[in-house]
């Protein structure tokens, strides 16, 4: 049984960006936008403070994400159950298909492993499989621990990563929508079963992936990102991002839904026009470097 040997640590933890197109459940890479959360082991009753994204919609208290996912850390090593005082400052948009819930997940249960006597209970391993547990597949959750790009998988109910190598010539660029939308309801608008045609094409581009980033070159990485399994399908839920994602390819820019959207992950800036007019529509144009360290001690 482990003991609360710490009183507090600040941490950072990056967005993360899952399916790359193509890679459906399976890519993922850490991009450097930051969260920072500073914990506090007090006696007293929990209480949180949000500051910046989702400060007006988060739950508060034992319903905050951070929160749970410390006090699940903490259950697994059989250390105590005390208080907790969290401030967060978050840069990572909520419900954009940039990792929030991920990143939450993850800082609290390394959070938890700071506090605790026994750290090496909760190792890496264990804090990505704890974290899929909450999160339900480990392709945001494996970048936002360990950084940089990812390649995540299930075996029989274990979650399993792998660092892929990324050119320094690779440049996310993440274009945010001013609307939001839900994984739930983005998933909820795919099909059961897809024809094997698209599912050879998606295998085909999936694998393409892990050498376009480790070659950096533009011409595979605009081929690697298309997708008929999850993007298409998505349409009607949210038109407006794969428009965007249609409009930038066509202009020869790698582009693709980030996450379940509704942001969406270009490899390329656009030019200063459509950035002008997205820019006028309420969208954020960001160029986020890629993250090349996961959660951190600040």
């Amino acid at each position: 049984m482990s003991r609360i040997i710490s009183d507090g640590v600040t941490l950072t933890v990056p967005a993360t960006s899952a399916n790359l197109g193509a890679g459906f459940d399976s890519l993922g890479m850490a991009l450097e936008l930051r969260d920072r959360v500073i914990v506090r082991a007090v006696a007293g009753e929990t209480r949180v403070v949000v500051r910046g994204e989702g400060a007006e919609t988060v739950g508060f208290g034992e319903n905050h994400l951070v929160v749970r996912a410390i006090r699940i850390g903490l259950e697994y090593v059989g250390a105590p159950q005390i208080g907790i005082d969290l401030v967060c400052h978050n840069s990572i948009p909520h419900a954009r298909g940039l990792g929030s819930s991920a990143a939450a997940a993850v800082v609290g249960l390394v959070a938890a492993r700071e506090l605790v006597s026994e750290p090496g209970e909760l190792d890496d391993q264990t804090i990505l499989q704890l974290a899929t547990d909450l999160e339900g597949h480990p392709d945001n959750a494996a970048p936002a621990l360990f950084g940089g790009a990812r390649l995540a998988w299930m075996d029989e109910g274990r979650a399993r990563a792998l660092p892929l190598e990324v050119a320094d010539s690779v440049a996310p660029v993440a274009l945010i929508p001013p609307t939001t939308a839900s994984t739930s309801g983005a998933r909820a608008a795919l099909p059961r079963t897809v024809p094997h045609a698209d599912a050879v094409f998606n295998v085909q581009r999936s694998a393409l992936m892990v050498e376009a980033l480790r070659r950096g070159e533009p011409e595979l990485l605009f081929t690697a990102t298309d997708d008929r399994l999850h993007q298409p399908y998505r349409a009607e839920v949210m038109a407006e991002s794969l428009e965007l994602v249609a409009s930038l390819r066509s202009r020869g820019i790698p582009a693709a839904l980030s996450g379940a959207g509704p942001t969406v992950l270009a490899f390329s800036r656009p030019d200063d026009a459509l950035t002008a007019a997205l820019v006028r529509h309420g969208w954020k144009v960001l160029a986020l470097p890629l993250a090349r360290e996961g959660v951190r001690r600040v």
